[in-house]
């Protein structure tokens, strides 16, 4: 299956279902009471991040993710039957985003889930309208339309460790030595096209993930070359081993371009811990080992790391991993005591529902609003009763004083939202 880390899709959920409007008709009872059950409520689309996903593959041809509608409601206060919600999995490590880029869910453990689009509330059936001053409604509420939204979906790797460096560095060759990962290893750049995991064992106790981030080039967070497709992948890593071929003509500015790379990306991804890694030391005597060592250590900030290793020979990697181990617990431990003063932030919900705005425009005023409109959207306009209705709770609301102040007159036409018009 190929590696697919973007896509769009469109996800739609359920409809619910409409409320019936029924009277008992009984033996012996001439005229029953109103009996019209509610409609169920339509299916949501939830996605569950799973760790036996690892590509967002099958949305390449399934762009649509529909959930089904609630059924009607019956006779005898017979409520229809709910949708099941429609569960879709996902990699773990998923951003779910809409048309606007705003971030709708982050998927970032095994389990874990959201409702990307909610199902709609099923309608009253004409039995919930009973009251002292309405004993016979004839009228019962439609069911709310469910969400309808084209999303993007993004997959960012959760790996502990990101090997980062030019093409033909060496990261596959590393990643397969340490690893039971099996990347396509070649003498030619560009070899890897899509990003690799690889689990490694450090020790008895410990395991990392390491991923292998396709070759960067200068002009990679610009859109040049590969990498930049999967600078992604990255932001979530806590460690970067940056490798250097050691035969670079140039081995400062090899660190440099992939350090601008990094500070490029639209998240800083520089400041991230690195550990800088001269590979392919095999064949070289130490002293020429040392004097490229040398000459490296003055461009990088002081206190990084520095390796020499054979990624093909297995020389130096011992030392490498626990350097990576050891710089791994510390990031973790720096993360758990930022959060922890950070605390748990306080959400607060913006007390809007209920606002709404009336608007004049060419040929009829126009009434917004989101708790407006929601009961718009349930409203039969076939029905007179059911339109009665909905004038008695913008009265209530203070629509209908609205309107008046703004000079409407008997028999001119009102619009909530973008449902039907009635007259004033």
């Amino acid at each position: 299956m190929n590696f697919i880390d973007k896509v769009s899709v469109r996800v739609v959920a359920g409809d619910g279902g409409d409320g019936a409007t029924s009277f008992r008709r009984e033996k012996f009872v001439d005229h029953g009471g109103p009996d019209g059950g509610d409609g169920g409520n339509g299916g949501s689309v939830v996605f569950e991040a799973s760790r036996n996903e690892n590509t967002l593959a099958v949305f390449r041809y399934q762009k649509e993710l529909k959930a089904k509608d609630g059924q009607t409601g019956m006779k005898r206060r017979k409520h229809g039957r709910s949708a099941e919600d429609l569960v879709v999995n996902v990699p773990v490590g998923t951003v779910i985003s809409d048309g606007n880029g705003t971030i709708l869910a982050d998927l970032a453990s095994d389990g874990q889930r959201a409702v990307v689009a909610k199902g709609g509330s099923g309608g009253f059936g004409n039995a919930h309208f009973v009251s002292s001053t309405r004993q016979a409604p004839k009228f019962a509420e439609k069911g709310e339309q469910g969400d309808d939204l084209e999303v993007m979906l993004e997959l960012k790797m959760i790996a502990d460790v990101g090997l980062v460096g030019l093409p033909n560095a060496g990261k596959s060759t590393l990643l397969g030595h340490i690893s039971n990962a099996r990347p396509e290893i070649a003498d030619y750049p560009f070899t890897t096209i899509t990003p690799n995991l690889g689990v490694v064992d450090i020790d008895k106790h410990t395991s990392l993930l390491f991923a292998d981030i396709p070759g960067l080039i200068e002009g990679a967070a610009a859109g040049k070359g590969l990498g930049h497709e999967f600078l992604r992948h990255i932001e979530r890593t806590k460690v970067l081993v940056h490798l250097i071929d050691i035969y670079s003509e140039d081995l400062v500015a090899a660190y440099k371009t992939i350090q601008k790379e990094l500070q490029s990306y639209k998240v800083d991804l520089s400041d991230r811990p690195q550990l800088v890694v001269l590979n392919k030391v095999e064949g070289l005597d130490q002293e020429m080992i040392d004097d490229r060592l040398f000459s490296l250590r003055k461009a990088i900030p002081k206190g990084t790391s520095l390796f020499a290793i054979s990624a093909q020979a297995g020389q130096g990697i011992k030392e490498l991993l626990f350097a990576v181990k050891k710089t791994v617990e510390q990031q973790r431990q720096v993360e758990t005591e930022a959060a922890e003063t950070e605390g748990v932030p306080v959400l607060t919900l913006a007390n809007d529902d209920l606002a709404w705005q009336v608007t004049k425009e060419k040929g009829y005023f126009l009434v917004t609003g989101k708790r407006i409109e929601k009961f718009a959207a349930r409203t039969d306009f076939s029905n007179e009763q059911a339109v009665r209705r909905l004038r008695d709770i913008m009265q209530k609301m203070g629509v209908m004083h609205e309107l008046s102040r703004q000079g409407i007159e008997a028999g001119q036409q009102v619009r909530v939202g973008k449902y039907e018009q009635f007259d004033y």
